[in-house]
């Protein structure tokens, strides 16, 4: 084999592992551009020491090594990403304001393909989808990184405890330690709210309550979205920290601050193993619609408890291979992603 064999050869080695490893650093990291700059640094690093790979493991297993060695010294600064929720309390609609917070303060949505390797197996699918959940992924922000990898490698990704404490580098009273403190930080957060209950794939139910929620969003129609809504569903804008609780405020906001969203077209997108939506607003100035949020939506028993809106469509749109303008007929337009 030729050194350019050999190359091509070990690069196809190390990119076949790319989107599990994304999907490992977005957990981890709760950054979906971060997960790929950590992918990228693994990957990076993995091809300049593989002359000293002794294959006493699998590639998998050393490249998810040098992934969490990345994700830990990212992590060494000891931000935390949240959603709105996490930070403040919720804000009334007649004291709403709009303000912004860094980047880095926030939980960032990731498109379903970046991290979800394809799998025949529905109840690894399941389970993968539910663990890039907001929710989930929220509550994971909440864990010390080194019990996050833990919790992620052994409930997650099926580890064995011994595989997980030869990657740390610790024993496996040390892994089961922190694995039951993590199982009891997360029983208390789905304690203080429930989580998601979305089939995989989505029942005829939801499929009909998304089909409703798009025509009433469309046609701007809160007497059809409020009938839609469960009576304590949450609504958060990042990178604004607002965000509200209950019909009345969430309908209020639309028809006041959010007027402008009124006649808005919206694209399907899959993002964090939930129902989503790229909108458009309509463009007054060059025509058709311009980009303005990705939605996120949470259901339960027929209804949507939580609808979230990410606002920075210069970062989201070209992440999910959306366009940046739609033409007065939409359903023209080819989705990307």
């Amino acid at each position: 084999m030729n050194d350019g064999t050999a190359t091509t050869d070990l690069g196809a080695t190390l990119e076949k592992h790319r989107v599990e490893l994304t999907g490992y650093c977005y957990r981890m990291l709760g950054s979906s551009f971060e997960a790929e700059d950590a992918v990228q640094d693994t990957l990076v690093r993995a091809w300049r020491s593989y002359g000293t790979f002794e294959g006493r493991s699998s590639v998998r297993s050393w490249l998810y090594r040098i992934a969490t060695n990345v994700c830990l010294d990212m992590l060494s600064a000891g931000n935390k990403r949240a959603r709105p929720m996490d930070l403040t309390e919720s804000t009334p609609l007649a004291r709403a304001a709009l303000s912004p917070r860094p980047d880095h303060t926030w939980l960032e949505p990731v498109p379903d393909a970046r991290v979800l390797p394809a799998t025949d197996d529905p109840e690894q699918a399941a389970i993968a989808k539910e663990s890039v959940r907001l929710a989930f992924m929220a509550a994971l922000q909440q864990l010390p990184p080194r019990q996050r990898a833990v919790l992620i490698l052994r409930e997650v990704l099926a580890w064995r405890a011994s595989e997980v404490a030869e990657l740390l580098g610790t024993s496996v009273a040390s892994v089961n330690s922190a694995l039951q403190r993590a199982r009891a930080t997360l029983a208390e957060r789905r304690r203080q709210g429930a989580d998601a209950a979305v089939a995989d794939p989505l029942d005829e139910e939801q499929r009909k309550l998304l089909e409703r929620y798009v025509a009433a969003f469309e046609g701007y129609d809160m007497s059809a979205l409020t009938a839609l809504l469960h009576e304590d569903a949450v609504m958060t804008m990042p990178p604004f920290d607002l965000w509200l609780t209950g019909v009345r405020d969430i309908t209020g906001f639309m028809t006041t601050l959010g007027a402008s969203c009124a006649g808005s077209r919206l694209l399907p997108v899959q993002v964090n193993g939930l129902p989503g939506f790229a909108q458009y607003k309509p463009d007054p100035d060059a025509g058709g619609f311009a980009p303005w949020a990705v939605q996120v939506l949470e259901t339960s028993h027929g209804r949507i408890t939580g609808f979230h809106c990410f606002l920075d469509t210069k970062r989201w749109f070209p992440l999910f291979g959306l366009p940046l303008h739609l033409e007065a007929e939409p359903d023209q337009v080819e989705q990307g992603g």
